[in-house]
């Protein structure tokens, strides 16, 4: 992947406080980060503020926009909202390795602080990923109707429809066997 310092944070030349950030990722940045194929036209905002303390970061995600993906119901693409917040911690590295291991929670991150810069790329991409539903389906229409393909929910139910199958045989011919009076 291209490195762009579009995403990179100088936070040594900033101020204690908070900074804003407007990112806007479309096709070429999730290509680049290998998303999946079949979401595309991607029009992803991501507001993005950086406080700066003394010794940690705190930044904040707040993901928004719209994607085109598949119904997993019918299969017809439809421009899916995007909406989440994220919260991370980024912790300063002292001159001890053993802060690090102090603690073991998914939403601090360490970094050394000969770093001068933090790239977010990475950030940006997980969480704009993480934004996405598990499920996703048509959303209603205004009307309150199911926004699926009516022609694939018909065939849907046609197929989930229970199969009469023929009774199997192959154990008719042991009933004779059976003992009437459970005797041995």
């Amino acid at each position: 992947m291209k490195r762009t310092r579009e995403f990179e944070i100088a936070w040594q030349g900033l101020k204690e406080g908070a900074h804003q950030y407007e990112y806007v990722l479309d096709d070429a940045f999730m290509e680049a980060h290998e998303a999946p194929e079949e979401l595309h036209d991607w029009h992803a905002t991501v507001g993005f503020t950086f406080e700066k303390h003394p010794g940690f970061f705190r930044l904040h995600f707040d993901v928004g926009g719209h994607v085109t993906a598949p119904c997993d119901r019918c299969g017809d693409d439809f421009v899916l909202k995007l909406w989440d917040e994220f919260d991370l911690i980024v912790k300063l590295l002292g001159e001890t390795e053993e802060e690090k291991e102090d603690d073991d929670d998914a939403d601090i991150v360490f970094i050394p602080r000969s770093e001068t810069v933090l790239d977010i790329s990475n950030w940006l991409y997980e969480f704009v990923m993480l934004s996405l539903p598990l499920q996703r389906v048509h959303p209603d229409t205004a009307n309150g109707q199911d926004g699926c393909n009516p022609e694939a929910l018909k065939l849907l139910n046609r197929l989930s429809e229970p199969i009469d199958q023929p009774a199997n045989n192959i154990w008719k011919g042991l009933d004779a066997f059976k003992d009437k009076d459970n005797k041995n």
